[in-house]
């Protein structure tokens, strides 16, 4: 099921995808972002690159957040952001690097594709208005290379 929904503060238009908890939601999530970014026209590598970092936002959401879970992907002329809402209250935050893990580079990879656009707050939810979620997003420019501006990142 998806839904088209009009963003009340910026032009562009948002889209939402509930999401099952279920272990083909990950494949779901992926074929959907890749479906709608390339029908955008979006450069292959950017697509390719949205769609790693969905798969790892909505993995981590299923590993450490709370249901209820939905992707949400917001286009307008200058950028893509998509964002994972989950009910988990924790923020995700990066695990210490270590070379024999099996987990804990999603939000390394996501921090290193977006080139730093990425983050997380809390979020209404697009499907269930009422409740309050975390939002876990990133953002890639339409067009082009990220562009010469130095993200705020917390403590800089």
């Amino acid at each position: 099921m998806t839904t088209t929904l009009r963003s009340p503060r910026r032009r562009g238009t948002r889209y939402v995808w509930p999401l099952r908890e279920d272990a083909r939601t990950v494949a779901h999530a992926r074929t959907v972002i890749r479906r709608h970014l390339s029908a955008l026209g979006l450069r292959p590598d950017l697509v390719d690159d949205a769609v790693l970092m969905v798969s790892e936002l909505v993995t981590n959401a299923f590993m450490y957040g709370e249901a209820p879970y939905e992707l949400l992907l917001h286009v307008d002329a200058k950028d893509v952001v998509c964002v994972v809402v989950d009910g988990g209250p924790a923020p995700p935050a990066p695990a210490p690097p270590d070379l024999e893990a099996e987990h804990g580079r999603g939000l390394r990879i996501v921090a290193r594709l977006s080139d730093g656009f990425y983050g997380c707050h809390p979020q209404r939810y697009a499907t269930h208005p009422e409740l309050v979620g975390k939002g876990t997003w990133f953002a890639l420019p339409r067009e082009g290379a990220a562009c010469a501006v130095v993200p705020i990142r917390p403590g800089t």
